[in-house]
């Protein structure tokens, strides 16, 4: 028990250690007391400071660099806009102080936390987005993001993610890497550090403007930097955490009153150059372009997804029934070659023909996918528009439409080409914003198992057969494994075996039928005794870990899907199964 207590204790000293950033980061001490660190982004490592793989378009873009998915993008204010940015708070002293200054100017400006600081100070990160502020990521622990290892990255990345979620309930985009300065000063180690941010969804903002608080040169010398920006966009540095801001409040208030008077315009990074969350933005876009449709039927498809020739005649047939409010299409694999891609070939198949067959005939259609679907605009306005409530927003908005009534129904001629996940890593991805997605919609919707008509049949039917074969099942099929595995080992191997086979043997032939269903040839099935050992144990991690994120609260950002330019249009009919990457 004595050993026990002492091993917990040292835990716990060990993780308030590395929160505080006390335990093997005593460089970091200068932040503490509020003096520079470096002023390039990776001049701390060892060797000689490099910038050979940097690109142009870095270095001589915009402060706000953008290069997830492989493109860089960069960005800069409008001319006579300052996007005012604060570095390492929340403080408990002089974070209210500022905000209370941006509140006295009408004001919005962009706070780059630390996620230890958030955790500490939870009141302050909700005030913060309360009044209209906008926050980034400054890591979790100000540890300079250039030369750290992988891990130490995805730590600070991750975590300050999760602070700043678990404290605000958002998922935010924008990071400011600590120690960094403007793009000229990036180093080959800095863009590494840049490119690590942009995999795990991250913009980086960089500054154009140092006020140099954290050097409390005085009042007067901070507003004389502030208010002479010039007529070109800036983002602006100044700080509200790491020392004593005293100076930073007081030439805060003064620069904002001579900035209006001078007619700048002051914001938030975002506002600034024209950002908005990848969820945010397609949540937009969708509802306006609801809005803007002058004609009764309005087709949804996704931006990456082929049509066949002759899909729209065919998924608006069923609209010509008044009841029908939305109809789902059939998405088909195009990249099918690989094992993995024919793993998701025979699923896609499946849960086409099979489930969405049953969901239909049940009349509790759960999902009409984002990929290929139309609905009745009135249906659509009935609801409000598209919401962007949960990561799924097409099973939200077609449980919205079951609850309201309406009628949705499973089209299968009408067929879509979109790419799947090519890596193992891609895949998990998806499958998790997926998952964690479809909770979040089933538990907002939870409400419709006690009601009656067509919501009490999407409650009782559609999410019970969710939550028992896409949420139980998968919880405790490892279980089930575990027993397999011992009952080879320790029990009759024969019996298990035969057991096992049997299973296998109702698979293929409900994936046969489901095959036959859409015309489609059964060679792939060879590889269905395979997908038992690896995608389906993969399956159930994804639900597994969907489980528990959400019942600690941890609110999952969005995922960019990676691209392959394996997609061709198809021709029409059955035979074009046949397109294969």
């Amino acid at each position: 028990m004595l050993l026990a207590c002492v091993l917990a204790l040292a835990a716990a000293l060990t993780v308030q250690g590395y929160m505080h950033h006390l335990a093997g980061a005593a460089d970091d001490s200068r932040q503490a007391a509020g003096t520079p660190g470096p002023a390039t982004a990776g001049a701390a490592t060892a060797g000689p400071v490099t910038a050979d793989s940097v690109p142009k378009a870095v270095s001589q873009g915009g402060p706000v660099v953008d290069s997830r998915g492989g493109t860089v993008r960069t960005a800069r204010p409008a001319d006579r806009t300052l996007a005012l940015t604060f570095d390492d708070g929340p403080d408990p002293v002089w974070t209210p102080r500022i905000l209370d200054v941006l509140r006295k100017h009408h004001v919005r400006a962009t706070f780059f936390v630390l996620g230890s600081a958030a955790i500490e100070h939870p009141d302050l990160m909700r005030r913060i987005v309360q009044e209209g502020h906008e926050v980034g990521a400054h890591t979790l622990t100000h540890t300079e993001l250039a030369g750290a290892p992988g891990w130490r990255r995805q730590l600070e990345l991750q975590g300050a993610q999760q602070a700043i979620t678990g404290t605000t309930g958002r998922v935010v985009s924008l990071l400011r890497p600590p120690y960094s300065s403007h793009n000229r000063a990036i180093t080959d180690a800095g863009w590494q550090a840049m490119e690590a941010a942009a995999d795990a969804g991250y913009l980086t903002v960089f500054s154009t403007l140092d006020s140099k608080d954290w050097q409390e040169p005085g009042v007067g010398e901070i507003e004389k930097r502030l208010s002479r920006p010039g007529n070109d966009g800036q983002v602006v540095l100044l700080h509200d955490g790491g020392g004593n801001r005293e100076q930073t409040v007081a030439a805060l208030d003064a620069s904002l009153a001579r900035l209006a008077d001078g007619g700048y315009r002051v914001t938030t990074v975002g506002d600034a150059v024209g950002i908005a969350s990848m969820r945010e933005a397609s949540a937009a876009e969708q509802a306006g372009g609801t809005r803007a449709a002058s004609h009764e039927l309005v087709v949804m498809v996704d931006g990456d997804t082929v049509f066949e020739p002759d899909t729209v005649r065919a998924l608006v047939q069923p609209l010509a029934d008044p009841m029908v409010g939305a109809v789902s299409g059939n998405t088909k694999v195009a990249n099918r070659g690989g094992i993995l891609g024919a793993w998701q070939h025979i699923e896609y198949v499946v849960g086409f023909n099979l489930d969405r067959r049953l969901f239909d005939v049940a009349e509790c259609m759960p999902t009409v996918p984002g990929a290929i679907g139309a609905f009745r605009r009135d249906a659509l306005l009935q609801l409000g528009g598209i919401s962007d409530d949960t990561l799924a927003e097409d099973t939200d908005l077609t449980m919205s439409l079951c609850r309201a009534g309406w009628r949705v129904v499973y089209q299968d001629d009408a067929r879509a080409w979109t790419e799947a996940p090519a890596s193992l890593g891609a895949l998990w991805r998806q499958r998790y914003r997926w998952c964690y997605g479809t909770l979040q919609a089933m538990w907002k919707h939870r409400g419709a198992v006690v009601q009656r008509g067509a919501a009490g049949k999407l409650g009782r039917r559609g999410l019970g057969y969710l939550l028992v074969l896409q949420v139980l099942l998968p919880l405790f099929a490892p279980v089930v494994d575990v027993f397999a595995v011992y009952g080879l080992i320790f029990l009759d191997p024969v019996r298990i075996a035969a057991l096992w086979l049997a299973f296998l043997l109702v698979q293929f032939l409900m994936a046969a039928y489901a095959f036959r269903l859409d015309r489609e040839p059964l060679r792939p099935l060879w590889t269905l005794p395979l997908q038992q050992f690896v995608y389906r144990q993969l399956m159930y991690l994804v639900v597994i870990q969907s489980v528990v994120t959400a019942l600690t609260g941890v609110r999952l950002r969005w995922h960019r899907m990676e691209r392959y330019g394996s997609l061709r249009v198809p021709p029409a009919g059955p035979g074009a199964a046949q397109a294969e990457s």
